[in-house]
């Protein structure tokens, strides 16, 4: 029998931030399944939010490609089907908050979908009623604590109807129990996920396998202990 695609993947992805330097992914390869949440970790500048950025098209690689459901994505058009079932929470929260209220950030999603205004306000307030975030819905983005926009922000993903998480570095500048909240809403929601973080014993909690990103390769490990060099 032919083998199941994967969900998403990485094949032999190639990029360099300096043409005339080392490349900063070699050789990056993995494969993500139905079902499946892969941690990714590695040291400070070795290129994990750059291969995010490669895996929603953000950033075209100079070899390699992405591929979607069993489909290649080479260039911007190829992105634009598959962004539509991809969640991304960027590691800059606040990157992701740019209307006048964190009500209309998270309704933003839903109308651009088709949903009604009234359909996306009842959403919009759900997610936020989820995180906890109710009594900000009228607040500027912009002015929340970090916490508060990281979770914005992740309750603006989760409220579309996506089939894919890229996560970078979501625990950051969330406290215990903001970071209890985020365990038990990804466990709630159960989507594959490529995450990304220096929180080992969150990558230990969420996810079912663990790739580590050194000198441009992407290579499977262990199960990592909450010891492991970050």
């Amino acid at each position: 029998m032919p083998e199941t695609p994967p969900l998403f993947a990485f094949d032999r992805i190639r990029f360099s931030r300096d043409k005339n330097g080392p490349p900063l992914l070699a050789d990056a390869s993995l494969r993500l399944g139905p079902g499946e949440r892969i941690g990714i970790l590695g040291k400070n500048g070795s290129g994990k939010s750059t291969l995010l950025h490669i895996g929603a098209g953000l950033i075209l690689p100079d070899a390699g490609q992405v591929v979607y459901e069993g489909k290649p994505c080479r260039a911007e058009k190829d992105f634009v089907q598959a962004r539509q079932k991809l969640g991304y929470l960027l590691q800059q929260a606040e990157d992701q908050l740019f209307c006048s209220s964190i009500l209309e950030d998270v309704a933003f999603g839903p109308y651009n979908l088709g949903y009604s205004a009234a359909e996306s306000e009842a959403k919009a307030r759900a997610a936020l009623q989820e995180f906890g975030l109710e009594h900000l819905a009228d607040r500027n983005g912009q002015r929340l604590s970090g916490g508060e926009q990281k979770l914005a922000a992740l309750a603006s993903v989760l409220v579309m109807d996506v089939s894919l998480l890229f996560l970078d570095e979501p625990t950051n500048n969330l406290d215990e129990t903001s970071r209890d909240l985020l365990l038990r809403t990804l466990e709630r929601c159960n989507l594959p996920a490529l995450i990304v973080s220096h929180d080992i014993p969150f990558l230990l909690a969420t996810c079912t396998s663990f790739f580590l990103l050194e000198g441009g390769f992407l290579t499977p490990v262990a199960r990592p202990s909450a010891a492991w060099p970050s």
